[in-house]
């Protein structure tokens, strides 16, 4: 006897909504969630060892900051069919567009020095020298940009944010204390010092990241996302805005329930790695710094990548992981440059490896409002947007998102200077 089964008819529309929002996941996710990159675990880690719980709240306004500027982002990408900074260059023109380039270049080569460094320590725990591990990770994220094609590429970046649940995992093996784990998300606790502001600035300034903008927008075009899977997409981004912030929180409350209550200071996330293995077990210190490698290894291709694919955009020329060395030489030849550069940075003897990633955060701070605000100018353009230019009450939104960004990057640059 045949089996005559028909799918419940609540089901097939489901099932195709799921079948879309995997067609159009990656950007947003991945975009997000290099932002845990080295420089960002560290950062986490010296919040949670100096002060505990107390600074959980601001992971909440960190994140909606996040999704605001990352919608916008996509929303420019998915409608124009254009990068961010094809969209400046023809908008602001050629001068402005040349110094803010210049200014992303000498943040990203900063940032990928600290991958690379990131890779040497986490590797270091383990006995293997970074003349070693910097070189062999070099080598395997050129060959994987420059000989695979987009869409496997996109699946390995996507496989590497579930390695991200290993600090998750580690913030349960830590056993904080969970009633305050929630006081401190729930009730500000504000030191009126200059070393909690700073700490506070460090902590947006590594979350919402100029390059990112670029990044996104670029990785929507090359994925072809169209504007009908546009409200599918902003799930995209909120879930990896979500995601990125959770996996920080995460890292804050491991070395706030284990270094904090000890006073142990740290500097980097290595530190905080060893420092873990007494205090919480070799499981949550091993989870620790597989953590840590995988976010330098992510970070370290992305971040190469992102630079390649604006610049390039910027000045017209051939972009793509799709594309042949021959069809991109542009692209790929400064891919590489920079993945050198920031290799050999690491491996340079006495090279000021502290003075290249702070004074790189301190570019990061003066660009990303002058970033924000061409987004803002580009957004509400209805030539260029049509009936998808902000709405007041996004306005508003984006409009407090870009002031108090600002005024942290001040804050920022302030604090580096003086």
């Amino acid at each position: 006897m045949a089996l005559n089964f028909k799918p419940r008819s609540w089901l097939i529309p489901r099932v195709k909504g799921l079948a879309l929002f995997l067609a159009v996941l990656g950007p947003g996710i991945i975009t997000s969630n290099v932002d845990n990159d080295a420089g960002g675990i560290a950062t986490y880690s010296i919040c949670g060892a100096q002060y505990g719980y107390a600074m959980l709240w601001a992971f909440i306004p960190i994140t909606l900051f996040l999704i605001v500027v990352q919608e916008m982002g996509l929303r420019m990408g998915v409608v124009t069919g254009k990068g961010l900074s094809d969209l400046i260059r023809e908008r602001f023109g050629v001068r402005v567009t040349f110094y803010l380039m210049f200014a992303m270049l000498i943040i990203n080569l900063g940032n990928t020095v600290a991958e690379f460094a990131g890779v040497a320590a986490s590797l270091g725990l383990v006995g293997v020298s970074k003349y070693i591990a910097v070189p062999a990770a070099a080598a395997a994220i050129w060959l994987l940009v420059v000989k695979w094609n987009y869409k496997r590429v996109e699946k390995l970046f996507l496989t590497a944010c579930l390695v991200y649940v290993s600090y998750i995992v580690a913030g349960f093996i830590a056993r904080p204390d969970w009633g305050e784990v929630g006081a401190g998300l729930a009730f500000p606790e504000v030191a009126w010092e200059g070393s909690y502001f700073a700490m506070l600035v460090a902590l947006v300034g590594t979350t919402v990241t100029p390059w990112m903008q670029f990044y996104l927008q670029a990785a929507v075009v090359e994925k072809g996302v169209k504007i009908s899977e546009y409200r599918l997409s902003r799930w995209d981004v909120t879930i990896g805005s979500i995601v990125v912030s959770a996996v920080a929180f995460f890292i804050v409350v491991v070395c706030g329930a284990t270094l904090f209550p000890g006073g142990i200071e740290v500097t980097d996330a290595a530190d905080a790695a060893q420092a873990l293995r007494p205090l919480a077990g070799q499981y949550a210190s091993f989870l620790f710094g597989f953590g840590l490698l995988n976010a330098s290894l992510f970070a370290a291709s992305i971040l190469p990548l992102s630079t390649a694919f604006f610049i390039s955009e910027a000045f017209g020329w051939e972009a793509g992981v799709d594309k042949k060395f021959s069809e991109a030489p542009g692209f790929y030849s400064l891919f590489t440059v920079i993945i050198v550069v920031g290799a050999l940075a690491v491996l340079w003897p006495g090279a000021p490896l502290f003075a290249i990633m702070y004074w790189s955060q301190v570019v990061n701070g003066v660009a990303l409002p002058v970033v924000i605000l061409c987004m803002l100018v580009l957004i509400n353009d209805r030539r260029l947007m049509g009936n998808y230019v902000n709405t007041p009450l996004q306005n508003i939104f984006s409009g407090a998102t870009a002031f108090v960004l600002t005024a942290l990057s001040l804050l920022l640059i302030g604090i580096a200077v003086f």
